[in-house]
């Protein structure tokens, strides 16, 4: 009668378990929920559109119904110079404001990380243009260029660089004004990268620090020994994430220079936005969105694979 009823209690046993899996993973959906509907209707249902829209000829203000037209618009964007001139300013933009972005963050979360008097209070002024919204910056620095009042040229003027009455117009000039517009991404980018390193910073352990330091090494080759190792997954993800930010950046360039002078500062968000809401072209935007959106994950993937590669190595 025992043997009997053992195979039984296993199997009631086994049933119970699958019945509690089951209810732990509705419980999971339905807390998981709440998050994702907003995900896939906020962000995967408009990219999903947008690539449907890609491969169609819709114009705003059209009396016809759209229709679809394949990989026509394919055709005509690598034919076209215009966006290929914008797509190298964006590069060139993107590269401009990460690589110094890094850099200068870096070496202020090291002097933030330092037990200096008024930590505090540095800490929370090196945050201040991450807290001000991108047409905010734009419209303070258009104040700072400005050619005849602008803070720049009056210090300018004031150190005897620059004469009383040739002040520069920083962001008109058609050599000025992509460097000048990159100077403003670095400004306003900068906090964010800081505040995410000097975060890294403080989970690597002093006692690696102060063990370095008896063993005779000075600071910069604590620096490369023990901090820059535990700093550099950290590092890999914010300049590949503010890398994908800075060249699809919109807001700041547009209140600033609106893509001029001659198309010097014309970001292919811009160009986008320009053929999209000036001209109706909305399939062909939706295109160009595409066409960007695979050349920055295939260069991301190069990007990725090769860092990570190289730390493999290590």
């Amino acid at each position: 009668m025992t043997l009997a009823t053992a195979p039984q209690r296993s199997t009631a046993s086994a049933g119970d378990r699958s019945t509690n899996r089951r209810r732990r993973d509705h419980g999971v959906w339905f807390l998981v929920l709440p998050a994702l509907i907003p995900i896939l209707v906020l962000s995967a249902g408009p990219l999903l559109y947008g690539i449907g829209l890609a491969f169609t000829d819709a114009q705003s203000g059209r009396t016809q119904a759209t229709g679809f037209v394949g990989l026509l618009n394919f055709s005509d964007l690598f034919q076209d110079s215009l966006f290929w001139d914008s797509f190298r300013i964006g590069l060139v933009w993107a590269f401009g404001v990460t690589v110094p972005q890094f850099v200068l963050a870096l070496g202020l979360a090291l002097l933030l990380n330092l037990n200096l008097r008024l930590r505090w209070l540095a800490r929370a002024l090196a945050i201040i243009p991450w807290a001000m919204p991108e047409v905010v910056v734009g419209i303070m620095w258009r104040l700072v260029y400005h050619p005849d009042a602008g803070i720049l040229n009056e210090t300018l003027r004031g150190l005897g660089l620059s004469g009383a009455g040739d002040g520069r117009d920083w962001l008109s000039g058609l050599a000025t004004a992509l460097p000048a517009v990159i100077v403003v991404g670095v400004w306003a980018g900068m906090p964010q990268t800081t505040v995410t390193l000097l975060a890294g910073l403080q989970n690597v352990p002093r006692e690696l620090h102060e063990a370095a330091a008896m063993d005779g090494a000075g600071a910069w080759r604590r620096f490369r020994t023990v901090t820059w190792p535990a700093l550099r997954p950290i590092a890999l993800a914010v300049t590949a994430l503010n890398f994908i930010w800075n060249f699809n950046s919109f807001a700041l360039v547009f209140v600033l220079t609106d893509g001029g002078p001659g198309g010097r500062t014309r970001l292919p968000m811009l160009f986008a936005y320009e053929e999209a809401f000036r001209y109706g072209q909305f399939g062909y935007a939706a295109t160009m969105g595409l066409a960007m959106v695979a050349v920055i994950s295939v260069l991301l993937a190069v990007y990725l694979a090769g860092r990570l590669k190289g730390d493999d190595e290590r």
